[in-house]
């Protein structure tokens, strides 16, 4: 009988998996840490179908849902622990050729039984499983006959399935017709929600008495760990060294793990203390263990403290103990060693004044320099306001720290594919001593190895899953993988998504941002430790603007009837009524009195768009002597707005072929070819209309002017951080219909010239009458 039979009544589909990998743990180790992965992985996206306290991720992987924080607080460090074991055996046995040992597949199956019995415990309708019952592997089936799964075999398998899933989400969006159909769909689901959180509220009333083992778990992860950091842990000597020098009665001793480098030398130890307790109760352990290593051998080793869910690095002569999410790869432990000798002082060392050569910018490199080396801090965010030259200032300290043996590999995290791409040629430019690679590329690893750059630069997603991907056995990239890492425009979105990325690297981290300080998120202060309002450094518009390196906006603005007065039916003329009631309204057609709001969120009109148009290429700056309009940035709400302006501009200009207006967006294939194109000052398109993909980061110094068409409720004075850091003198005109507040006047189209490189008139683009 099947270990997992207190699965089938109510999970079936979870207990055919588990079944498949329990029968085949000791014929075919490879298909039984598959098939455990897959059970977990349908057992995990139940929950999040029908848990309504669990919140969705960034992503749909599986590595994404049991790392999301509600995930962790539902189901407890331990079985979160458990759910990553089986997850990362689950990704070996598909991705690395090499033999999968039958412990491995024993310890999956183990893992997942108990991971299942509190799935049953906590959301069964029925009788709950016996308290009782225990994971016997000597009960594994070994007379059953089974086909040893092929890596092949198992990646075809893998691929079938995720398929699958696509295809039935696809199947399941399509019966929904009609909102009225996804109304009916949300209340049956909602309605089922709320049944399982009673279920789950009752049962968890009478108390969970099972064994779930957790010292066998805790002893499974840290082994699985420093297997991932490439330690096997095969020499006598790794596990219970015996060391003298304890405070006891005999002064003897017992190191859990002791990580040795190729000279004999201890590199790392490991104090292991049980899963129930602290792991920061080992931390005097573990430094006398230290202590007594040192005075065997001469070197101090690294200290590290685990109860196998919490672990803790200790670089005792340096920095105070930090949480860290595993155990540093053998040659970054020797790295670590080589700089404690090697390291230079930051105050001592030079900058680079080709690289940058203004005053804030040094004084901000100097300052995070002070923070890392005087205050012992990790942590560094610097504000900028846009224009005043933030990648540069960061290139620079990157320079500085690598000359002082500081930092070796760095990663540098953008949000989108364009600005990895800028920021990717911003460091061939700026730093080019120091290989790089585009992460979001594929590459050769015979030619261009990732491991090889020591700057890589990626977006948050890209990153997330590089981060669970293995090579030879072990992780590609370590928690100890990279000493620096850049988050560019660093904002709560970031910190929300994407921090499981801070909390892998153990890193030192400088956040760059051009948002004001005072109106930067609690929560990213909190991310960098920094009390709010007061970042590392800080260079604002004023003082920019009172240094003469950026110039403010002045505003004219001329007014449009409908955008500011909104419109009336009954004062229409007979033929602007018949307009009127041939219009496709979305929703019920409006009578009466339209406010000025309603027509931004109702209209797109061609009257309105070709105005726009006709006064930018009337009164935008211009460039080849006077005879073509300057590189030009049009802000639309959404892609149709966009398409929308994109018509009007060629059904008005058609001399101009299609080339000078482009669209670019998300929808847009190869837009970042039309990026390229657009940065080259004498190529087409001169004109780019952009929804969310050129507001934040681009550096392109040919812009000179900024456009808005169709505004709902905007400020006509928000911040934009579009523009480019090394456009110092420029003076963009910005071209905006905007909804102002009633002290200004309403709806109007602006023309901003003067405009330097760090504010623009911008705000929501919205349809407009």
């Amino acid at each position: 009988m099947s270990q997992f039979a207190f699965l089938k009544p109510e999970f079936a589909p979870v207990y055919e998996l588990a079944r498949k990998a329990e029968t085949a743990a000791l014929a075919d180790p490879r298909g039984a840490c598959f098939y455990a992965r897959l059970a977990l992985e349908s057992a995990v996206k139940w929950m999040y179908d029908n848990d309504r306290s669990l919140r969705s991720p960034y992503d749909t992987a599986l590595s994404a849902l049991i790392h999301e924080g509600t995930f962790r607080v539902v189901v407890g460090n331990a079985l979160v622990t458990k759910a990553r074991i089986i997850k990362d055996y689950g990704n070996k046995a598909v991705h690395e050729t090499r033999i999968v040992a039958p412990q491995s597949a024993i310890i999956c199956v183990r893992e997942l039984f108990h991971f299942t019995y509190w799935l049953v415990h906590t959301y069964g309708r029925g009788a709950r499983p016996d308290a009782t019952l225990t994971f016997n592997a000597d009960a594994l089936p070994r007379a059953v006959q089974v086909e040893a799964s092929t890596l092949a075999k198992l990646q075809a398998l893998a691929k079938e399935s995720a398929d699958g899933a696509k295809a039935l989400a696809e199947e399941q969006a399509a019966r929904i017709r009609s909102e009225e159909d996804r109304a009916a769909l949300d209340a049956e689901n909602e309605k089922l929600r709320a049944e399982i959180a009673a279920i789950k509220q009752a049962n968890q009333s009478t108390p969970d008495a099972h064994d779930y083992n957790e010292e066998e778990t805790r002893d499974a992860f840290i082994d699985l760990l420093l297997s991932e950091a490439g330690w096997p842990l095969d020499q006598e000597r790794d596990r219970e060294y015996p060391v003298k020098g304890m405070p006891s009665t005999s002064g003897d001793g017992f190191a859990d793990y002791v990580l040795w480098g190729d000279d004999g030398k201890p590199l790392a130890v490991i104090e292991a203390k049980r899963t129930k307790r602290d792991a920061r109760v080992g931390q005097q352990q573990a430094k006398l263990y230290a202590d007594c290593l040192e005075a065997e051998f001469g070197i101090r080793p690294l200290i590290f403290y685990t109860n196998g869910y919490e672990h803790w690095l200790w670089d005792d002569k340096r920095y105070p103990p930090r949480a860290v999410h595993g155990f540093l790869k053998k040659d970054e432990l020797e790295l670590w060693h080589q700089r404690k000798t090697n390291r230079r002082a930051l105050s001592a060392m030079n900058i680079d004044s080709d690289i940058v050569e203004r005053y804030y910018q040094t004084r901000a490199i100097r300052r995070v320099g002070e923070v890392f080396e005087n205050d012992h801090q990790r942590k560094a965010l610097l504000v900028m306001a846009t224009g005043s030259g933030k990648t540069r200032t960061v290139i620079a300290q990157i320079d500085q720290l690598m000359r002082a043996n500081w930092v070796k590999r760095v990663l540098f995290l953008a949000d989108r594919v364009a600005l990895v791409k800028q920021a990717h040629n911003n460091f061939k430019k700026h730093l080019p001593s120091a290989p790089s690679a585009n992460l979001i590329e594929k590459h050769d690893t015979k030619k261009n190895d990732h491991n090889g750059a020591r700057v890589c630069v990626a977006t948050y997603p890209t990153m997330m899953n590089l981060i669970d991907q293995m090579q030879n056995g072990q992780r590609l990239y370590g928690p100890g993988h990279f000493d620096l890492i850049v988050i560019d425009e660093a904002h709560r979105s970031i910190y929300r998504k994407y921090r499981a990325i801070f909390d892998y690297f153990d890193s030192l981290l400088i956040g760059l941002t051009a948002t004001p300080r005072d109106e930067i998120d609690r929560d990213t202060y909190s991310l960098f430790e920094l009390e709010r309002g007061v970042p590392t450094d800080s260079y604002d518009l004023d003082e920019a603007v009172g240094d003469g390196f950026l110039v403010p906006p002045t505003p004219i603005s001329v007014p449009l009837k409908f955008q500011r007065e909104g419109i009336k039916y009954d004062e229409l003329s007979d033929e602007d009524k018949e307009k009127w009631d041939m219009l496709e309204w979305e929703g019920q057609l409006p009578t009466g009195e339209i406010d000025a709001n309603a027509v931004n969120k109702w209209l797109f009109n061609e009257d309105t768009v070709d105005k726009v148009l006709k006064h930018l290429m009337t009164y935008g700056l211009k460039v080849a002597e006077g005879d073509r309009l300057g590189k030009t940035i049009i802000f639309a709400k959404n892609h149709d707005h966009a398409m929308f302006i994109a018509q009007r501009f060629d059904a008005n200009y058609p001399h101009l072929a299609g080339h000078f207006a482009r669209v670019i967006d998300f929808k847009t294939e190869y837009a970042q070819s039309l990026i390229d194109d657009f940065s080259i000052p004498e190529k087409a398109p001169h004109i780019a209309i952009s929804v969310d993909m050129l507001d934040t980061g681009i550096d392109v110094p040919e812009v000179v002017n900024l456009a808005k068409v169709g505004v709902e409720g905007s400020n006509p004075f928000a911040r934009s951080s579009f523009l480019p850091e090394n456009q110092r003198f420029r003076r963009p005109a910005t071209l905006e219909i905007l909804e102002t507040t009633p002290r200004r006047d309403p709806h109007c189209l602006h023309i901003v010239s003067n405009f330097g490189t760090g504010w623009g008139v911008v705000g929501k683009a919205g349809r407009s009458s």
